[in-house]
């Protein structure tokens, strides 16, 4: 498949799932009840962060048990992260920033790669390389759902598609996924760190299920 349609093939999966947990996991423990209680609850997605060393561990063995689950990687700074989320079985790869390295490494082995844009000029640069799949980053930061929608305005009939993080709550998710360029949007309130760290599982489910019902809303 080529980066075209393995990038096309992100899409689809992600607009059926919209809200993607993005997970900072420290170990392959905790990172694995994530995934189980993802699975249970009918959120099976997730964008695990390389900002943790144990984040392809987790990705490898989360495919493993959870197979159902579509799982990417975050905050890919370096082709060496990139090309090792793959190794283990990310389905898709995002960056905060646009890196022309990292693009046109992800096109040359056929990675389905979204770099992170937040204005105009950093989208053309993207899309000179054919991404068309893009992440909005940082959403509210850079201006929420009005600048998005300004980024989008010029290049909607060329079909480009954004996942928005940052700043995205569910007080304001149903704003971003009104959007019909809105793939998906990354979810940095499912999972928080303190809340793995201190093993809140419960508070955690009831979170991941209030979304499931969030999204199914929309």
């Amino acid at each position: 498949m080529s980066f075209s349609d393995v990038c096309n093939q992100a899409v689809v999966e992600l607009e059926k799932i919209r809200i993607v947990p993005v997970l900072v996991l420290n170990d392959l423990d905790s990172g694995l009840k994530m995934c189980e209680i993802l699975a249970q609850c009918g959120l099976p997605a997730a964008e695990i962060t390389f900002r943790t060393k144990a984040a392809s561990e987790i990705i490898k063995a989360a495919n493993g048990r959870f197979p159902e689950l579509y799982l990417g990687a975050g905050t890919i700074l370096n082709v060496e992260d990139l090309k090792r989320a793959f190794d283990s079985g990310a389905k898709f790869a995002v960056a905060p920033g646009f890196n022309p390295t990292m693009v046109r490494a992800a096109v040359e082995n056929n990675f389905a790669f979204a770099p992170g844009v937040c204005t105009p000029s950093e989208a053309e640069q993207a899309m000179e390389f054919g991404c068309r799949f893009l992440k909005f980053f940082p959403a509210e930061a850079a201006g929420g759902t009005n600048m998005l929608k300004s980024i989008i305005a010029p290049y909607k009939h060329l079909g480009i598609r954004f996942m928005p993080t940052g700043g995205v709550t569910p007080a304001n998710v149903s704003e971003y996924l009104a959007i019909k360029e809105v793939v998906a949007v990354g979810g940095t309130w499912l999972g928080k760190s303190d809340d793995i760290a201190a093993g809140n599982w419960e508070k955690i489910r009831e979170i991941v299920k209030q979304s499931v019902a969030l999204k199914s809303a929309k």
